[in-house]
């Protein structure tokens, strides 16, 4: 019996949900579902009622395709508000031996000892190295021999307003968050190769209105950030550069391909105001355009690995998400990253894998099932503030079901206990729901004169 994870992508323009079985022999897609973003912006929710209704579209798809429960809710939150820093936690280990408690303690001393605002809550603690005594860069300390362990980590802290309306969109959905995953994190654990893991790599998600850039290095991530610029950009910039309504525009970005192919030199377009008249605009500024904006997109975040002091410490560049169809971007980006190694990545494929999501845009997606899977860092501290660790067993979550069932139960016994009047009044309780509604006048006379009684004393 394997457990039911339901992974949510809340993506600025597209929501995604996916329900998969995890079992001993591995993952199994189950169902799929995707919807539109509403109430969402660069990466950040704005309105929480369109939020919740996205999401919901997206789930009612996927349990309509498995047919099946989850027992597991593991949402993404963009790198919008998101900060990473390192920090440090030393701990004696009075027995000798390092067990998974020294490991969780040396780690809760890297959080305690942390420098981040209490407006930020920690979604990841990432140790990177481990030190045992005297000895560096272990990579697993489980069972070692040792009077001290050291712990460097990187710490993972998002802004706790937007946690906050992330989490109210999904209960206005219905559902409870088991975790949090950074969309970036999560895209890493779907399209890196153990190679790229260990040579070191950049990974960059480049969505419709943003692109999270993480840097992976050994056996956790390093480095995150943030660039709200998407593929959304390039139907501004065509929509205002030909002055053609936006959705013409975006016809012209996603058919951009099949325009280069068919060798036309010249497209009709409607006018913005008047949609009746058209105007020529010449393929040439239609790819100028198109181009200049993701060769500035890729500067920036070309800039951003600079800045991050791993440039020199990584060995390629993983591009995944919706911006990367475009032609030409691979040969782009290796211009742009100083002739580094540059692969556009799908998901890693598993069990039952739907066709569609075999694309680039749905590797956060997948991402979240296979962290829910325990496809994570070999040791971590998660959102709910628990040590997550390689090879550990996945105890499945309070169903949803029953928990909409266990309230369900709550509600029928709040309702039964307040149909008994409270026997200082009435020897006979009032248990029938007919004769309650008509005593109901005099039970809160009771009530109000018993409360205004024992005010007097």
């Amino acid at each position: 019996m394997g457990t039911t994870i339901l992974g949510i992508d809340i993506g600025s323009t597209k929501i995604c949900a996916i329900i998969a079985e995890h079992r001993e022999d591995g993952i199994k897609i189950l169902g799929s579902g995707i919807a539109k973003s509403k109430g969402l912006k660069k990466g950040i929710i704005t309105n929480i009622e369109h939020a919740s209704k996205a999401i919901k579209n997206a789930l009612n798809d996927a349990k309509r395709i498995a047919g099946i429960h989850y027992e597991k809710v593991i949402v993404s939150v963009s790198g919008a508000m998101a900060k990473g820093v390192d920090s440090y936690g030393v701990v004696n280990v009075p027995t000798g031996e390092i067990g998974i408690k020294e490991i969780n303690r040396a780690i809760q001393m890297a959080n305690h000892n942390a420098n981040i605002s209490q407006d930020y809550e920690r979604i990841h603690l990432l140790p990177f190295n481990f030190k045992v005594d005297d000895q560096e860069f272990i990579e697993d300390p489980l069972g070692m021999s040792g009077t001290r362990l050291e712990v460097q980590a990187h710490i993972i802290a998002v802004q706790k307003s937007a946690l906050g309306n992330l989490k109210k969109a999904v209960k206005g959905a219905g559902l409870e968050i088991d975790n949090i995953v950074l969309s970036g994190y999560a895209s890493a654990i779907a399209v890196l190769k153990e190679d790229e893991k260990e040579l070191g790599a950049a990974v960059i998600d480049m969505g419709g209105a943003t692109c999270n850039l993480v840097i992976h290095l050994g056996n956790s991530i390093r480095y995150n950030d943030f660039l709200g610029v998407g593929s959304n950009n390039i139907t501004n910039d065509l929509s205002m550069a030909l002055h053609t309504p936006l959705h013409a525009a975006e016809e012209i970005k996603i058919n951009y391909k099949k325009l280069k192919e068919s060798g036309q030199e010249v497209i009709e377009l409607p006018r913005i105001g008047d949609e009746n008249f058209t105007h020529e605009v010449s393929f040439e500024i239609i790819s100028n355009v198109i181009y200049a904006r993701i060769d500035e997109t890729l500067m920036i975040l070309a800039k951003s690995i600079e800045d991050s002091g791993f440039k020199d410490s990584i060995g390629s560049v993983v591009l995944t998400g919706g911006f990367t169809k475009f032609d030409s971007l691979r040969e782009m980006a290796i211009n742009a990253f100083d002739d580094k190694p540059v692969r556009i990545a799908k998901p890693n494929e598993t069990e039952g894998f739907f066709e569609s999501l075999k694309e680039p845009f749905f590797s956060t997606a997948v991402g979240l099932i296979l962290y829910g899977a325990g496809k994570f860092t070999p040791y971590e501290i998660d959102s709910n503030n628990k040590l997550r660790y390689k090879d550990e067993k996945i105890e499945p979550s309070k169903n949803i079901q029953n928990i909409i069932e266990t309230e369900k139960d709550e509600k029928e016994r709040d309702l039964k206990t307040d149909l008994t009047i409270n026997e200082d009044y009435e020897k006979e309780p009032i248990t029938d729901i007919v004769e309650y509604e008509e005593s109901y006048d005099l039970k809160e006379r009771l009530k109000r004169f018993w409360n205004m009684i024992t005010q007097l004393f």
